[in-house]
């Protein structure tokens, strides 16, 4: 296993939401022990870590973020002797593992809360906010429109009303409760004493609140960050913190902290991703050089982190009204696609099952600077069910070949449908069929993320854009001492002349491709490069 003390700026991580990936009990619920039986699969495709979605007790109002017990598996899933085997057998084929940590909120059914709402004088109340009014912090924006009209809800047991930023159902902690702290430091240290290498910690930017103020982004949040850190970085060095706050560029910076008050090693870079998107149905690279020139320098040791799709929707919080109208008019067309601020749809289908669609927003994301995550049945161009309410169209059985319940499950019902469509049905659309396809998602997914390997340049290059003279033709090197690779793409669905120097000796890095050949033609005084082309030359 990598265990350099940076391994994360190099790395590959493989989202995994454990109820989808394999029953081994017959109940319809994917396991820990149904899991560790595809541990190879996540390794063939050649990604270093893995991260669990919430795998805690939980009564799974929201897909378990709503966490009713830290210290507990989810029954689903098995026994905390279940997460140990999974544990091992992961590092014991290279790869590290990092779970979700809520620590903004619990679930209301959390013995904490439970204590809190029935006795005024419980020393439980003060883990979380109340009011006698309502009426507080009004200037902090509801998150989930579609389904709150509040940030706070009046308790009939409490006699009070109790602050949530997200689902009623998820009261906030409160965190002017020092209790509070050493309550969450004791859940870090349960997991982390099991051999885990790190957390992605979930909705950071809301762990205080006070008046005047959006309750985001405060000081006070900052400060509790880097005591966390520190406590990480005392007790269990080398273990790894990604921060996710769903923020503009600049406000994320703070996030990294500082040499001597450090706070995340990553940060989730949302606002490039819808962008991507933007500028791959508009054939106009102008979205990314605009909010690359938002981004700022960050810490030699720290490091961004990109995805094209998770298990959220796909967010366009951080796009002007106007973009995400045209983003809802492009790849939303049916109302049922659209969810909260953004689009509840996965990356075959938002792509039209495009594969040089496909191939081309993959080697854009996975050679811009970041650490990327592969969402699990995204290596398979897998649907989505926009029946299914929710975000839950995107978390739908992994689909591993053409038997029963896609060979997910032998239970007469799983917890989702799987899907049966005749486009992304488990039928057709399955590892077992890609195996031995050499064109297919699954094995460009393994032969993008091999080329990405071996390229160190990839996890820590300087990132530079390079003209070409053309809105639909994008280039950038990323470089380091001893390797420089320019990176080119057409953004369009037509043939584009670029205007570039291209060095006298190259290697294409994606030529060696049978599925996503391009040539490149030389057109006079500029390169022809076809339509969706990517190409990485070293």
């Amino acid at each position: 296993m990598n265990n350099e003390p940076f391994w994360y700026k190099t790395a590959v991580f493989y989202e995994l939401y454990i109820r989808a990936y394999q029953d081994s009990t017959g109940d319809g619920h994917g396991d820990f022990r149904g899991a560790i039986q595809h541990l190879d699969h996540i390794q063939s495709l050649g990604v270093d870590c893995i991260w669990i979605m919430p795998h805690y007790a939980s009564p799974l109002k929201d897909d378990g973020y709503d966490i009713a017990d830290y210290y507990q598996v989810h029954p689903d899933y098995g026994t905390l002797e279940d997460f140990k085997a999974f544990l091992d057998a992961a590092h014991a084929r290279g790869l590290k593992v990092v779970t979700d940590l809520v620590t903004n909120h619990t679930s209301d059914q959390h013995p904490w809360f439970q204590a809190a709402r029935q006795d005024k004088n419980s020393p439980y109340r003060d883990y979380y906010v109340w009011s006698d009014t309502g009426t507080e912090y009004s200037d902090a924006r509801i998150i989930f429109l579609d389904t709150e009209a509040s940030n706070w809800t009046y308790d009939d047991v409490a006699g009070q009303y109790f602050w949530h930023r997200f689902y009623s159902s998820q009261p906030d902690l409160n965190y002017d409760n020092p209790q509070v702290h050493e309550e969450m430091f004791n859940v870090i240290r349960h997991w982390l004493d099991m051999g885990l290498d790190g957390f992605r910690v979930d909705a950071i930017p809301y762990l205080y609140e006070r008046e005047g103020t959006n309750c985001e982004n405060l000081p006070e949040t900052h400060a509790f960050l880097q005591k966390m850190r520190r406590m990480v970085d005392t007790e269990y060095p080398g273990r790894v913190l990604i921060a996710e706050a769903n923020q503009w560029p600049e406000d994320l910076l703070p996030y990294f902290g500082t040499e001597e008050n450090p706070e995340f090693q990553i940060c989730f870079h949302f606002p490039i991703m819808p962008r991507l998107y933007q500028a791959v149905k508009s054939g106009d690279k102008t979205p990314i050089e605009e909010i690359w020139a938002r981004t700022p320098d960050i810490p030699k040791n720290a490091q961004w982190m990109t995805f094209l799709r998770n298990h959220d929707e796909l967010t366009l919080e951080m796009v002007t009204p106007e973009v995400r109208q045209w983003m809802w008019d492009n790849y939303a067309p049916d109302p049922r696609m659209k969810l909260n601020l953004g689009i509840r749809r996965r990356l075959a289908p938002l792509l039209d099952d495009n594969k040089a669609k496909w191939f081309l927003l993959h080697t854009l994301f996975l050679s811009l600077p970041g650490t990327p995550i592969v969402y699990y049945g995204d290596e398979i161009g897998m649907g989505d069910n926009i029946w299914l309410p929710d975000r839950h169209g995107c978390r739908t059985p992994m689909q591993w070949n053409s038997e029963k319940n896609g060979g997910f499950s032998n239970a007469a019902e799983t917890y989702f449908p799987i899907h049966t469509d005749p486009v992304y049905g488990y039928q057709t659309r399955n590892v077992a069929v890609q195996e031995k396809d050499s064109t297919s998602y699954l094995n460009l997914m393994r032969f993008l993320l091999k080329a990405r390997q071996s390229v160190p340049a990839f996890g820590d290059g300087v990132f530079e854009f390079v003209g070409t003279g053309s809105r639909s033709v994008m280039a950038y090197t990323r470089s380091i001492p001893n390797q420089t690779v320019l990176c080119l793409f057409n953004l369009s669905d037509q043939p584009q002349n670029a205007h570039l120097n291209l060095p006298d000796t190259f290697t294409d890095l994606l030529a060696a491709n049978p599925a996503m050949q391009y040539q490149l033609a030389p057109d006079g005084q500029a390169l022809k490069i076809a339509p969706f082309a990517a190409h990485w030359f070293l």
